[in-house]
């Protein structure tokens, strides 16, 4: 049996109907949310403006600029291949909000792919800590790594496997569960189309959604906080999803702190009562933010006291090694690998940053990673069967011709602020040539590896042999690069 989504439901509960009628009848605007840390929103919004968008900030929302016209798509933009920003509903933004990371903290998003929640903690964090990015869908993991990689954040750990099944010998300080729900709230994104489920789904939904939660507190730290999102309007995914856990598990509600329009969460629907305190979870309907409907609570696990406090909030977490769990090297050979690579490095940074003291270093087979993670999970996350780590950082070193290393186009990117003085910055006749794939002649005759720059941005790496030089940006980010690259600006 199947059921087409009915909003008739919610007529009671929704304070202004008529203007949550009027909102979802058409597509909502276009919004990005800038990648802090490499440019300003006030630099994005002129960059913008320049190539003939209109824009605005989205008052109230620090990061996310509303896209009004253009002249083509913003996704069609050098700044967007260049991971400068995100394309993101700002109703999905609220989630990481409510959550308030911290730099330097233990973080858990437990539903991660395909990663714009997941980007959006990390640049709240400030490259600094452990964000560990769970998902089980292996095609969405996909998505997740080539955003981290595309917007070069150096402290997620991507792990993949079913957020119900992972140990619970780490314990987080803060954990999201923006969990898979009915989605009720995206309809504007699918045109107003009506989502036809069936009943047996829209049943289960709660009771995965419920489980999920209960799974994220327990891999919650004593103190710390849990985040719960959903897309969805229904208050059976989402009040009644925390009422379930408020009656039995060590949490509280704690108010979201956010400064938007809403409205308070229900205590009571279509006869069923709630926990009076989910007043202080958040509503938003589209008219609230011209965006999606979006549902959060923000819980407070029940703090522990003395020595157990303590243990809790250092339970389960080691300093990060210098070679991934599963490679078998002597520390002698490890430490050999890592000092070559990073001499290597040195030859393209100059002293705005100590490539030894500023990251940390993994060996991952011939790989060299770079991250920013100084602890990471117990061994328990490496050696599970349930869970699977794929990457730590960025790849930042890979080995060539007779092992010798090069750097990665996105470590070169990452550290493009260190790296532009000795970067090579092609005509735009050249540019033309290398995203042809076509060498060009240069007035350089040693061999080498080269960052190729584009006015202030390091597109990616360079070859010069021979008084040559070849292009090696990756084939699909180079053909990507082509469309949207417009040479005569450089």
């Amino acid at each position: 049996m199947w059921l087409e989504m009915s909003f008739d439901r919610y007529r009671k509960i929704i304070p202004d109907w008529k203007s949550f009628q009027d909102s979802i009848q058409g597509r909502d605007p276009t919004t990005i949310r800038v990648r802090t840390g490499r440019i300003s929103s006030a630099q994005l919004m002129g960059r913008l403006g320049d190539q003939g968008f209109s824009v605005e900030a989205v008052e109230g929302i620090d990061s996310f600029i509303r896209v009004l016209e253009g002249p083509f798509n913003i996704t069609d933009t050098i700044e967007h291949w260049l991971g400068l920003f995100y394309v993101q509903q700002v109703s999905t933004g609220i989630a990481a909000l409510a959550l308030r990371p911290k730099p330097g903290e233990k973080i858990l998003d437990l539903c991660a792919a395909p990663g714009g929640k997941t980007t959006q903690i990390a640049d709240l964090m400030e490259g600094t800590g452990c964000l560990v990015a769970v998902d089980r869908n292996e095609g969405r993991l996909q998505a997740l790594m080539a955003n981290i990689y595309r917007l070069v954040h150096s402290n997620v750990m991507v792990v993949s496997g079913d957020g119900l099944r992972l140990p619970e010998t780490s314990l987080f300080d803060r954990v999201l569960v923006d969990a898979p729900c009915s989605a009720e709230g995206t309809l504007r994104r699918k045109s107003n189309r009506r989502i036809k489920e069936s009943k047996k789904f829209r049943q289960s939904v709660p009771k995965r959604q419920e489980v999920l939660l209960r799974k994220a507190i327990a891999l919650t730290r004593p103190g710390g906080v849990v985040v719960y999102s959903t897309c969805t309007f229904a208050p059976e995914e989402n009040e009644g999803v925390i009422d379930a856990v408020l009656k039995d598990m060590p949490v509280y509600l704690e108010e979201c702190g956010l400064q938007i329009p809403h409205s308070p969460g229900l205590t009571r629907f279509e006869g069923k009562t709630f926990d009076e305190s989910l007043e202080k979870t958040c509503r938003i309907y589209p008219h609230h933010l011209d965006s999606g409907g979006f549902f959060v609570a923000r819980l407070r696990h029940q703090e522990e006291r003395g020595d157990r406090a303590c243990l809790h909030k250092s339970s389960g977490w080691q300093d990060s090694a210098v070679q991934f769990p599963s490679e078998k090297k002597t520390g002698v050979e490890v430490k050999e690998v890592i000092a070559t690579g990073i001499e290597r490095m040195l030859r393209y940074v100059n002293g705005q940053v100590d490539l030894v003291s500023d990251f940390n270093w993994l060996l991952r087979g011939k790989d060299l990673w770079l991250h920013g993670c100084d602890q990471w999970p117990s061994d328990d996350w490496f050696e599970s069967k349930n869970c699977r780590v794929l990457s730590v950082g960025l790849r930042a070193m890979a080995p060539v011709f007779r092992d010798e290393m090069r750097p990665t186009n996105d470590i070169l990117r990452f550290l493009e602020r260190c790296v532009s003085s000795i970067a090579y910055s092609p005509s735009k006749e050249e540019w033309d040539g290398l995203l042809n794939q076509e060498s060009i002649s240069v007035s350089v005759n040693d061999y080498g590896f080269i960052p190729l720059k584009w006015k202030n941005h390091v597109l990616g790496r360079g070859l010069i042999q021979k008084g040559n030089l070849k292009g090696e940006i990756p084939g699909v980010r180079r053909r990507w690069l082509k469309k949207v690259f417009t040479p005569g600006d450089s």
